[in-house]
């Protein structure tokens, strides 16, 4: 990379035009036109006597994954449009357009597993021993089992459309209100006005009296548009609820960890081991408060830098540092890595009108990945494109196989991207000066303090909100009441000031493709420092067995992968209390190197 690097991405490789991109606007034809015959091929095998029904699932299911493939290209390619420009209002029609494409086909998908549930077992297992079920013999059982527990295909069919305008038209409409969201800060003696997603890198300034001035115009912010997120999150979790119930289904959890491909035994074992952990925890952030020169530690101060944590990085030195690391565990990655920088698949340009976070997403059919998110210079900011790209490095180890067998779950994708963090993060503490070692190692804590507590704050809000949500509507008000119940507990208290209306600035909580967008991120943390580990000891041979794991992510249940992998069981403590050890291992040698 001896070139100076674009931060903006490129897109018209893809289609040309942008949002209103003739070729697009094509293949989106092309998607609906293909679903129309997929249904109309369901009609003519439905149609058969039973005993020839399954002569028709193999071709089926070749249409299936190719309509999978296009679905998926059209949904990144729009959503890109919209994260890059939050003002571009064709690119949120064709969002919506492409969310009632999806509902055909999954339309279609319920009919298709109803002709999987009414095979006999034995037909059934005969479909898996042949191309093209054996390939994706995980998927299809899968499918089969969960459809037992659903409505019938009419019913499914029916929510799936009416989902379109109603539960997916509420997460519309917290994109759009913070699209239009901006928020002024003072800038050399002049005012400007922010994006949200520009507003919250500003949030983490090493100035203890801005940050607190920051974090108070943008709580007043989210404030101004509480009502409008409550009405979203209000409505999202009822469509949720009334589904659910009508399933026969009592749990919200069911469906997130159906989703995730793990028990209740694993989740359970996970928590009880950071809960254990939690007097240590809470050691550290007493030590940070003394450091920052204060009593207790405010919400805005929880990632805010320490020690040489401050120092800026230009989005060329961040990619160098990244690069560089990756090689030093995985030249496969490392290379992998040039290429997205060197091909411009990579949006980090900080500039007004993009949405906050950041994402990496796929396109399956050109076989390409994009990722976004807005780079500051910040320590944490390089710790964010890390993992992006493990993201992606995780899609591009998977591309050759079929469509079904792609569709990993949220919590192994959190797997690949936080490992890749921790490769940077650790090999830049080795590296590095005492000082700039000390912030570096703090920047790092910061994520364990992320996902032991914060995202643990968010389930106890979640779960909480969804048991209120049952009686009616919730108000603005206990929305702030359950949020601060929940930091405070998640924190043990700790804390002197929390963020009440994080439930509207959180974007997650609006997600209407993954339900509890929260706790998977805890299981990829956690399940990638027992790989990091096992990397570390096993070294330059542990690539190609990292890249086995990733390409059984959507083959297999987590429980069935760790078995296999890394010969653990996730349901009983031990893997976990291991895992959580190796965090506590370095909130001990920052206690040390701060007495």
């Amino acid at each position: 990379m001896k070139q100076p690097l674009n931060p903006t991405w490129e897109l018209d490789s893809i289609f040309e035009g942008g949002s209103g991109s003739p070729a697009f606007a094509s293949f989106l034809d092309e998607i609906a036109e293909e679903t129309a015959a997929f249904s109309g091929r369901l009609d003519q095998a439905e149609e058969l006597p039973e005993e020839r029904r399954a002569e028709k699932i193999p071709a089926l299911l070749g249409s299936l994954q190719t309509i999978l493939k296009k679905l998926r290209e059209a949904e990144s390619f729009a959503g890109c449009l919209a994260a890059e420009n939050q003002s571009d209002r064709r690119a949120v029609q064709l969002g919506g357009r492409i969310k009632g494409l999806s509902a055909a086909y999954q339309s279609a998908l319920t009919r298709f597993d109803r002709l999987l549930t009414g095979l006999p077992e034995e037909a059934f297992r005969r479909l898996l021993e042949q191309p093209p079920a054996s390939g994706v013999a995980f998927s299809l059982e899968e499918r089969r089992a969960l459809a037992k527990e659903k409505l019938p295909p009419e019913q499914e069919s029916l929510v799936n459309d009416l989902a379109v305008d109603g539960y997916h038209g509420w997460g519309d409409l917290y994109d759009t209100t913070v699209s239009r969201m901006r928020i002024p800060y003072e800038d050399n003696g002049q005012t400007v006005e922010l994006s949200a997603g520009q507003m919250y890198n500003k949030l983490h300034t090493p100035d203890r009296e801005k940050r607190k001035q920051l974090f108070r115009q943008w709580e007043a912010s989210w404030e101004e548009q509480a009502d409008f997120c409550a009405d979203a999150l209000n409505h999202l979790a009822g469509f949720r609820l009334a589904l659910y119930r009508n399933r026969g289904w009592d749990s919200v959890l069911k469906e997130p960890l159906a989703i995730n491909r793990m028990s209740e035994k694993t989740l359970d074992a996970m928590w009880g081991a950071i809960a254990r952990s939690k007097p240590v925890l809470v050691e550290y952030l007493q030590r940070k408060a003394k450091l920052l020169g204060t009593e207790t530690l405010d919400w805005h101060d929880v990632e805010a830098p320490i020690g040489g944590s401050g120092r800026e990085y230009s989005y060329d030195e961040g990619a160098a540092l990244i690069v560089e690391q990756f090689r030093r565990f995985s030249p496969k990655m490392a290379d992998f890595a040039e290429l997205a920088f060197e091909k411009r698949w990579i949006e980090a340009e900080d500039r007004p009108g993009k949405r906050p976070g950041g994402f990496c997403t796929s396109f399956p059919v050109s076989g390409e990945t994009r990722i976004f998110m807005t780079f500051g210079g910040t320590a944490s900011n390089v710790s964010t494109l890390a993992h992006e790209l493990g993201h992606a490095y995780h899609q591009y180890v998977m591309d050759d196989l079929p469509a079904l067998a792609q569709e990993y779950a949220m919590n192994v994708a959190e797997t690949a991207s936080t490992f890749a963090e921790m490769i940077v993060s650790d090999a830049a503490i080795r590296q590095a000066g005492e000082e700039e070692k000390l912030g570096l190692l703090e920047d790092k804590i910061q994520r364990t303090v992320a996902f032991f507590l914060n995202i643990h704050a968010r389930l106890l809000f979640e779960t909480r909100f969804y048991e209120e949500r049952r009686k009616g509507l919730v108000g603005t008000e206990r929305l702030n009441e359950l949020m601060v119940e929940a930091q405070k507990e998640a924190f043990s208290g700790a804390l002197g000031e929390y963020h009440p209306h994080f439930w509207a600035a959180k974007l997650h909580f609006y997600a209407t493709d993954v339900p509890f967008y929260n706790f998977p991120y805890t299981f990829g943390y956690l399940f990638s420092a027992g790989l990091y580990a096992q990397a570390v000891k096993e070294g330059e041979g542990f690539e190609d067995r990292y890249i086995a794991l990733l390409r059984d992510t959507a083959s297999m249940t987590v429980e069935e992968l760790a078995k296999k992998h890394l010969g653990v069981d996730l349901e009983q403590p031990d893997f976990w209390d291991r895992a959580v050890g190796l965090c506590v291992e370095d909130i001990h040698q920052f206690l040390e190197m701060t007495k």
